[in-house]
């Protein structure tokens, strides 16, 4: 156990084998302890997505102070700038990101991970789901595994979940429809296309994960047939439903996940209603592979985005 700077016991409560925690006993902020700030960032590694109930306190410039307990944030998007300074709103105005995903796999930084607060929630539906991608690697057979280790991915932003959309959602107005397509035009106004390897290896826990998520655009070497089967097939593991957990939001909370284990899906079932929510993400370092490949650029330059973090592994 550990203290907060509040002095109350922090306390962590599994939610699934594979995935997920209840964080209880802190209240986010700039002023945690170290203790506290350790709790977390090991509840994170071993549970890979954690949780936060009556944060209600929590501010834009309190998110962005805990936010650098835990790491160097990023700017808010790499293309994406009109939208805030500080943090990226996850609004339905402007999308809705119902599609499996990695944050941000288009460029060579990935983020370590994301913070995600409750502002505004519908009357009911819109909760969030992760999957832990090393869980999906450890499920794969030794010839699936073999395989995934060899492989090289292409991800780039113009795979965006607003790319497929054709017409509007049930219940939304023309106002939000011209908001999330001039939201996807801003999202590819620059282009990024970067290789990672598909199994990548966590700096910190020395886990193998799955690199993969909707902003891939084929493997390397592999037809565009070719690609979607096997992407398919290795997806499959990842959304696989005992790989997951699924968390219905309430007011006040907060969401922190390691984006360098998990993907995640945003449920669009709250019909046109309004939802926000604000991300902070933390600048994380070139994906590894487990032969020691590491990602290469192959279009665009993500410094304005990210620093590269300089990793120091401890025991998670």
């Amino acid at each position: 156990m550990s203290e907060s700077a509040t002095g109350t016991t922090v306390t962590v409560a599994k939610l699934g084998s594979k995935i997920g925690a209840r964080v209880a006993g802190v209240r986010l902020g700039g002023g945690l302890d170290g203790a506290a700030v350790q709790k977390i960032q090991d509840a994170l590694h071993e549970h890979k997505v954690i949780f936060f109930r009556d944060q209600h306190h929590l501010t834009e410039d309190g998110q962005l102070e805990f936010a650098r307990l835990l790491g160097s944030p990023t700017t808010p998007h790499p293309t994406v700038t009109s939208k805030g300074v500080k943090s990226l709103p996850i609004d339905s105005e402007y999308g809705r990101a119902n599609s499996w995903h990695t944050d941000v796999t288009f460029v060579d930084r990935i983020p370590k991970a994301s913070i995600l607060r409750a502002e505004h929630l519908p009357p009911y539906g819109g909760s969030t789901t992760w999957a832990s991608t090393v869980a999906a690697y450890e499920s794969l057979p030794a010839p699936l595994r073999a395989l995934a280790e060899s492989l090289r991915a292409r991800h780039t932003n113009v795979y965006d979940y607003a790319a497929n959309r054709t017409e509007a959602a049930s219940g939304e107005s023309s106002q939000v429809t011209a908001n999330i397509q001039a939201y996807r035009q801003e999202f590819q106004s620059s282009y990024y296309e970067t290789e990672h390897p598909v199994v990548r290896v966590h700096p910190v826990t020395g886990e193998r994960a799955l690199l993969l998520g909707h902003f891939v655009k084929n493997f390397v070497g592999l037809s565009s047939t070719e690609s979607q089967a096997l992407y398919q097939l290795l997806q499959n593991r990842v959304t696989a439903l005992e790989n997951t957990a699924r968390w219905t939001w309430q007011p006040g909370d907060v969401a922190i996940w390691d984006n360098r284990a998990t993907q995640h899906y945003a449920i669009d079932d709250y019909d046109g209603q309004s939802r926000r929510l604000t991300r902070i993400t933390l600048a994380g370092d070139v994906p590894v592979g487990v032969h020691g490949d590491e990602s290469t650029v192959i279009s665009g330059n993500a410094e304005h985005y990210s620093v590269i973090e300089e990793i120091t592994p401890h025991a998670a």
